[in-house]
């Protein structure tokens, strides 16, 4: 029964989370004291990745980390290729520092979470691509500062400190990995308790609807006050999301990797960190509501290109 209702709460995730971001936004537009959800967002994100890495089994992870070649094109369209475009991007919107912030935050850093899914969804590896997540957070947490700092010079270093990332690094990665690797041990060694652990199974879809939720409804009492930055940036978002997919084509054409990995690959490219890397932005001086509004504009469009990169990214890379 677990295993049948996961497979309804994934394949109905994506109505589930325009629900959680409509439930959200109108309960933030009619009630303004759901600021205060600013305090719990860490903790639902904490929640939502331990989801995420629970479904990692530890062997995986050691054995991707050998697949030398799906690494070097995770690597290549993530942190290479999709810089760049991103700085060419960012050139088309406002002189605003907090602006280009914003969409630099979203833009280069590649999603760890429901992008598995849709990676299964698009007949990918979504298990290669799941054993890669720990790596991959852990890269755009090291490399982050170093890119926002090329491409918005002096500007940045008075707007992003570095204690929000390292206190990222340690909730968000070190604590949930850990934790669902010591569970992992223990459902190994006893069998009730891994009765028990199949109902965390079920955690990631729900998960992720609540951080949405939540972030919406801390969100909307200001949201007044960003529209028009949210309304600068959606273009550049749309345009990002027409480039990404066929970068991750380039990254895995290079690589020779096979149809599976490639769509894996493809997928990586198009989604972007958003829930994650919302901590952060709520960190930055007087970065909200602008920061979390662009940042999550971000998400909403990349979940309305879900159906198109399901029929686009198999038709890229067919078997």
């Amino acid at each position: 029964m677990i295993k049948s209702l996961k497979g309804v709460l994934e394949a109905r995730q994506v109505p589930i989370y325009f629900l959680a971001i409509i439930g959200g936004a109108v309960l933030g537009l009619v009630t303004p004291w759901t600021s205060n959800f600013e305090s719990v967002i860490n903790p639902a994100l904490a929640v939502m990745l331990f989801a995420t890495f629970l479904q990692v089994p530890l062997a995986e992870i050691a054995a991707a980390l050998r697949n030398l070649r799906f690494i070097g094109a995770l690597v290549f369209a993530n942190f290479i290729a999709m810089p760049i475009i991103a700085a060419g991007l960012i050139q088309f919107l406002p002189a605003d520092p907090m602006l280009r912030l914003g969409v630099l935050f979203v833009l280069l850093t590649p999603c760890i979470d429901y992008v598995i899914t849709f990676t299964h969804l698009g007949k990918g590896n979504a298990r290669l691509l799941l054993a890669m997540t720990p790596v991959l957070l852990a890269l755009q947490m090291l490399l982050l500062p170093v890119y926002l700092n090329l491409m918005l010079g002096g500007k940045v270093s008075d707007m992003v400190e570095a204690e929000p990332f390292l206190h990222a690094f340690i909730w968000l990665i070190a604590v949930p990995l850990a934790l669902a690797a010591t569970l992992q041990v223990l459902v190994s060694r006893n069998e009730k308790i891994a009765k028990a652990g199949t109902v965390l199974d079920l955690l990631p879809v729900p998960a992720t609807a609540l951080v949405l939720f939540i972030v919406l409804a801390s969100v909307m009492p200001q949201i007044g006050l960003a529209q028009n930055a949210a309304l600068h940036a959606a273009p550049v978002y749309i345009a990002f999301a027409l480039i990404a997919p066929f970068i991750g084509k380039l990254a895995a054409n290079l690589m020779r990797l096979d149809a599976l990995s490639a769509r894996a690959v493809s997928f990586s490219a198009s989604y972007r960190n958003s829930l994650v890397i919302l901590p952060l932005a709520f960190a930055v001086p007087g970065g909200v509501p602008l920061l979390p509004a662009v940042i999550l504009t971000q998400t909403i469009v990349e979940l309305c290109f879900l159906p198109v990169y399901i029929r686009l990214v198999p038709r890229l890379s067919k078997e």
